[in-house]
């Protein structure tokens, strides 16, 4: 369990890693638009190219049933559309308002798992959710108050979607297919998010495919791509199967620690003592939420010292 849940925790890592670069390509006159469907468009191919090289190494993909593959596709919507949500909230709300209403994924997660599983959630996983919450609170610097803070309404809608979808990403992305080899379902998720790009493409960007204007992007493109698709995907492949939905959810909090971290090394963004409490607070939600494990790794040791 432990494994798989350091492989969940990275992906949310991932996620958090992006966050420095989205900003470095708005500096350089890119918009939500255009780094959206960027990211997916190299994304694609970074798997084109995985699977490509599986394939001449003789790995094959496996069959499955049109629902596996419906599922992955829906499973790449809801990562599309989690952009283009928390893309737009952003253009109307503060950082930390968009970003603490996005982190109600962490509770979402055990809701969402309560409903799969028809079970209450265990008392692990639901203080683990509320310590995640309460330090995203603070990591976001919007505790304590700000009078000052604006609340647009069609952003917040925007941010809390942007959080149920995100939530289901999750959920899909840790059981959709879990038989198909990792790359192949990878290739199929992006499947998803690609739909989702190129109509914001045709939308809001139409000429920036065509006229070329992607290959000046491509630095930001493959580097948005790498952390926000290709290696999420993967990770989350590789550890949410063997952990509860509500877990996964809690793990994948790991994205606002990182982003804090990143934007502090690399952007030279201030950090406060509330933000570095929250981030503390993040980490011990983590914590918590491996109890199973950690209570499973203490017992051989309390076997042993009383054989010995």
């Amino acid at each position: 369990m432990l494994r798989s849940s350091l492989l969940v925790f990275l992906a949310g890592a991932c996620y958090g890693g992006m966050a420095p670069v989205v900003k470095m390509a708005y500096e350089q006159g890119f918009d939500w638009a255009q780094t959206t469907v960027g990211q997916t468009v190299f994304a694609a191919i970074l798997f084109a190219v995985a699977c490509m090289i599986q394939r001449a190494r003789g790995i094959c993909w496996v069959g499955a049933s049109g629902i596996h593959h419906a599922k992955l596709i829906l499973t790449g919507v809801m990562s599309g559309l989690t952009t283009v949500f928390y893309s737009i909230a952003l253009a109307t709300l503060p950082v930390a308002v968009a970003l603490t209403l996005l982190f109600q994924f962490t509770w979402m997660g055990i809701v969402a798992q309560a409903i799969i599983t028809r079970r209450p959630p265990r008392w692990w996983e639901t203080l683990a959710a509320a310590v995640v919450v309460a330090g995203t609170l603070l990591a976001s610097g919007l505790a304590p108050g700000n009078p000052e803070v604006s609340y647009d309404l069609a952003g917040m809608a925007f941010a809390l979607a942007s959080a149920v979808t995100y939530t289901l990403f999750v959920v899909f992305s840790s059981s959709a297919a879990a038989q198909m080899p990792s790359m192949q379902r990878g290739f199929e998720i992006c499947g998803g998010a690609l739909v989702v790009a190129v109509a914001v493409a045709v939308v809001m960007c139409p000429s920036f495919l065509v006229s070329g204007e992607v290959l000046r992007q491509a630095p930001f493109g493959f580097t948005q791509g790498m952390f926000a698709l290709f290696l999420p995907v993967l990770l989350f492949g590789w550890g949410g199967p063997a952990l509860p939905a509500g877990v996964v959810s809690v793990l994948a909090s790991s994205e606002l620690p990182t982003s804090i971290v990143l934007s502090y090394l690399i952007l030279g963004e201030a950090v406060s003592s509330f933000q570095v409490l929250g981030v503390a607070l993040i980490l011990a939600g983590v914590v918590v939420s491996q109890y199973p494990a950690l209570t499973a790794l203490r017992a051989p040791r309390a076997d042993s010292a009383a054989g010995a």
